[in-house]
């Protein structure tokens, strides 16, 4: 491939992340009003956690028949349609809201389907990163996707708190809204300037999928890896779900804004670096150290009832896992032939993320539990939870380091 070629497709890139940059700053604003006015009309944190597992749920079942999709359709249409149609979920919130307030069960039927149009979009959009990227500039385009997706946390939170301190819930809606709008014309302009390769029309869909579990179980350290990747999930899922219940427990929600920004944006600046130079070797060892002081990390954000400590750690924290995605995501993509990216990336997504709905599922329970269990207040019974999760976190990533087949991929990256 020319210069030229890569440096345009790169270009192509940039249009079609800001797009998703937007996407997710806009998602951000939303997740973040939707938890606070929820923590607020039922405090509790298991009530949190099924808007955020119902928001979720959807996206981690569809990705199988969505990664198919990817390979048999034009997945700049799928990633448009995915974009545009979820605005409507968003929309009945908004539409409940104005009517006199959203109940629990609107909220939740409200970013359930929203989370099932997003579905289309994730496999679609790491398979177009795959159209128009060289293997070359595969980690530095996952260090701004990293950065893309630290926005939601970097950005939002701070927005989302100033905004709710003059304004309430339903502004930070309206604007979500207002951003699908933006990213459904990036795409658009992307795929004129694309060509859609052929896709699978000529296989059955059933014949597809077995194709993408095929790929990802026939080389035993990626199917390894996405198990391990689970674990890594879980505990990850635990920290997302508790981390507002744990501060809004002694903070209002415009310190709870300015703390999560704060501590993103120790994404940003892991996302930046490796966004300028890339990681060029021993990928396992860094998903390994980055992955365990993570959860060293972790267990010193759920000690203290301090903010000024919270938001210190929660900075260490977050500026891990750029390191970890980047390293995880390259480990895999190098190892999976470009015409099969979205149906295997379909099942990576489902069998990775399991963790997350375990985490959702469980973890503000959990919380509630050992509230009570230990006679305190919920803020201190998900610091609790954080803590554990932490420990556990650092150990998987010290046993995962040591599988020989995960290691093998670094050595045989490209071959299939």
């Amino acid at each position: 491939m020319s210069n030229n070629v890569r440096k345009s497709n790169f270009g192509k890139f940039l249009l079609l992340w800001t797009g998703e940059l937007i996407s997710s700053i806009g998602g951000g604003l939303t997740s973040f009003g939707l938890g606070v006015y929820v923590f607020g009309q039922t405090g509790s944190a298991a009530s949190m956690a099924l808007v955020t597992l119902l928001a979720f749920l959807p996206t981690l079942i569809l990705s199988v028949p969505a990664g198919v999709l990817a390979d048999r359709y034009d997945r700049r249409l799928l990633m448009m349609l995915g974009d545009g149609c979820s605005a409507l979920g968003i929309i009945y919130i908004l539409i409940c809201m104005m009517n006199g307030g959203a109940s629990l069960l609107q909220i939740c039927i409200g970013v359930f389907v929203s989370s099932v149009f997003s579905s289309l979009l994730e496999p679609s959009y790491r398979a177009t990163v795959s159209d128009l990227l060289t293997r070359e500039e595969f980690s530095k385009a996952n260090g701004l996707v990293s950065l893309a997706g630290s926005a939601r946390y970097l950005i939002s939170p701070l927005v989302a708190g100033l905004l709710l301190s003059i304004s309430d819930v339903k502004l930070l809606l309206i604007i979500d809204i207002s951003t699908f709008v933006l990213t459904v014309i990036s795409t658009a302009v992307v795929k004129r300037g694309i060509e859609t390769k052929p896709g699978d029309e000529d296989k059955s869909f059933i014949e597809s999928l077995k194709e993408g579990w095929n790929v990802v179980h026939s080389r035993q350290g990626i199917f390894l890896l996405i198990l391990v990747s689970a674990a890594m999930t879980l505990f990850l899922g635990v920290f997302q779900i508790l981390a507002e219940p744990l501060i809004l427990s002694f903070e209002d929600s415009r310190t709870l804004g300015i703390g999560e920004t704060v501590c993103a944006s120790g994404m940003l600046v892991s996302s930046l670096v490796l966004g300028m130079r890339g990681i060029k070797k021993r990928y396992v060892k860094i998903l390994e150290i980055s992955l365990m002081f993570a959860g060293l990390f972790m267990v010193g954000f759920g000690i203290w009832e301090n903010i000024f400590v919270i938001c210190g750690f929660g900075f260490l924290f977050f500026a891990m896992l750029p390191f970890a995605n980047n390293c995880l995501d390259y480990l895999v993509r190098t190892n999976i032939p470009d015409e099969l990216q979205g149906r295997a990336w379909g099942f990576i997504g489902f069998l990775s993320q399991m963790g997350y709905v375990v985490a959702y599922g469980t973890g503000g329970v959990l919380a509630d539990l050992a509230a009570k269990l230990l006679n305190t207040d919920i803020g201190r019974g998900a610091g609790f939870v954080i803590i554990v999760s932490g420990v556990c976190l650092s150990v998987v990533a010290v046993m995962m380091a040591r599988i020989e087949s995960i290691q093998d991929l670094e050595m045989m990256k490209g071959s299939v």
